[in-house]
């Protein structure tokens, strides 16, 4: 591999290009408006309604310390469906929002550079009590979820997207995060890009620790074709991208 090529990928991990930015210019600097803390959806899209956080009756109160301890990738699952109560603890776990501060910040269970939670979490429902086979979005704001389209074969097709890794379609759900650039690059300029990836990493190690208090595996999937998953999600792939996946069920150890 050329070296050139090296040092440009590695220069991406550092913080040397905060070094190079006038951040007196950025969006948020010359009083343009954030964006907003979720995507936009028509008033007459179908939504789902979610269990109340902190309403559970079937979670499980796992200490930290046990979820850490038995934290693993978990490859394979039984055909037990996730019922709508876990689903809604998972997704709350992992972008659920404690309190909203404005129209473009809100406090959410996960931390995320300058309050900015660039990501959106769509799902691939295959096997969840109540719902019909497809893809989904949460709705942090609302606590509810979106349906995106109905497909029978959208675990199959989420395979194919990944290049062939069974987990998508042997799993009872499937998350898929993409990134929504421009809120992260409305505060941070070029020096947005590492942060959202590093954003990325908070949302799926919550995913993880969230499974064991229901008895759930998951495995994240950072391997996939680009261009079939945003294809697959319906989006455009510039202003909102596929970032990361993990796919989730229950588990037999």
């Amino acid at each position: 591999m050329k070296k050139s090529l090296l040092d440009d990928y590695r220069y991406f991990l550092k913080d040397t290009i905060r070094k190079s930015i006038d951040f007196s210019q950025t969006a948020q600097s010359r009083g343009i408006p954030p964006p907003p803390l979720e995507k936009p959806f028509p008033d007459k899209a179908k939504r789902i309604g979610l269990i109340t956080p902190g309403k559970w009756h079937t979670i499980e109160d796992v200490s930290l310390a046990t979820a850490i301890q038995n934290r693993k990738s978990r490859r394979n699952y039984r055909s037990e469906p996730l019922s709508l109560e876990e689903l809604s603890f998972l997704l709350w776990a992992t972008q659920g929002i404690r309190r909203r501060i404005d129209s473009g910040h809100a406090y959410r269970n996960v931390p995320s550079a300058g309050c900015r939670h660039a990501l959106e979490t769509y799902i691939c429902v295959v096997n969840v009590e109540g719902l019909e086979r497809g893809i989904y979005r949460y709705l942090p704001l609302e606590h509810e979820l979106l349906l995106e389209f109905l497909d029978d074969r959208i675990g199959e097709k989420t395979v194919s997207a990944v290049f062939g890794q069974p987990y998508p379609g042997t799993s009872a759900v499937t998350f898929l995060w993409t990134a929504i650039p421009y809120r992260m690059e409305w505060r941070y300029d070029l020096a947005a890009h590492k942060v959202i990836a590093i954003d990325a990493g908070h949302v799926c190690q919550n995913l993880y620790l969230a499974c064991e208090s229901i008895r759930a595996g998951m495995c994240a999937v950072a391997a996939y074709d680009q261009e079939a998953l945003d294809e697959l999600l319906r989006i455009d792939g510039k202003e909102e991208f596929a970032i990361y996946l993990a796919s989730v069920g229950k588990a037999y150890n």
